[in-house]
């Protein structure tokens, strides 16, 4: 059998192998010394994948909102102070603060859900829901804040028509106007009546108490026959100053047996005085 390949192409070959070798190594070499490592760009490409999140923007999976419970304000007795009293057998007057308010309040009366029932020397009772509460006068506190005495309303009624037809007259003397005593002793007896026909509201400077300012007169009604005027400041009754409630309420009491009663009134920047005889 003959030789695929004889000695001598055998031995060329693996010379050529060799040389081939030898110069692969040389150009390596060449490679790692000669040539610069930057300035050549030899890039692979990678297919690239994009990445990316499923988000869903249905308003249909989005959790229903929590409700909020409305928080329904407690009312307290202990919300009201009590700052002055007038209490008569048929009368029963409170001075009450509330909220930073004074309001004066009688027998029957409603303010923050507490209904007057009545008063002692030091204390007034309240009911609410058949429940009753004692609130204790506060001593030695002045009152703060602007307060009412009750707005006078214009709605007509039985008792309101029964005020404007007293058998008492007013009548004008010039300088000074005739009180029949029956009208006096009807209002010191129903100061409900009062309101009817009067709003009053009082007057402060700083915490001082400097009188009661008129907010609304009825018309033709007794105290519109006095003279009284929408705006009118009352500053003083019979030469006493009022600088408190009980100072007010101890005049009130006493009106009956008045057989004279003169009013200092400021009224816009004119102080003034209104004269009455009682007859």
């Amino acid at each position: 059998m003959k030789n695929l390949f004889s000695p001598q192409l055998l031995k060329w070959l693996l010379t050529l192998l060799v040389i081939v070798l030898i110069v692969k190594l040389i150009w390596f070499a060449v490679e790692i010394k000669i040539l610069p490592s930057v300035g050549i760009n030899q890039a692979e490409e990678v297919a690239g994948k994009s990445l990316y999140y499923r988000v869903n923007l249905s308003p249909n999976n989005a959790p229903a909102p929590k409700k909020i419970k409305k928080q329904v304000p407690v009312h307290s007795i202990k919300d009201i102070e009590l700052l002055a009293i007038y209490n008569a057998p048929d009368t029963t007057v409170v001075t009450v603060m509330y909220k930073h308010k004074t309001k004066v309040l009688g027998r029957g009366e409603k303010i923050n859900g507490f209904i007057l029932e009545g008063a002692g020397s030091n204390y007034a009772t309240f009911s609410k829901k058949g429940k009753n509460y004692k609130i204790d006068l506060l001593k030695g506190k002045k009152s703060s804040g602007s307060g009412s005495i009750r707005t006078a309303t214009r709605v007509s009624s039985p008792a309101l028509k029964a005020t404007t037809e007293l058998d008492g007259e007013i009548t004008d003397a010039g300088d000074h106007k005739i009180v029949d005593r029956s009208l006096l002793e009807h209002y010191a007896k129903n100061m409900d009546d009062i309101y009817k026909n009067i709003g009053i509201t009082e007057v402060k400077e700083g915490h001082a108490l400097k009188g009661f300012k008129i907010t609304f007169v009825k018309r033709g009604s007794p105290f519109a026959k006095l003279g009284i005027r929408r705006g009118d400041i009352i500053k003083s009754i019979n030469g006493q100053e009022i600088t408190s409630y009980n100072e007010a309420f101890n005049i009130y009491k006493n009106i009956g047996s008045v057989e004279n009663l003169t009013l200092v009134i400021l009224r816009g920047k004119e102080e003034m005085e209104l004269d009455y005889e009682i007859n």
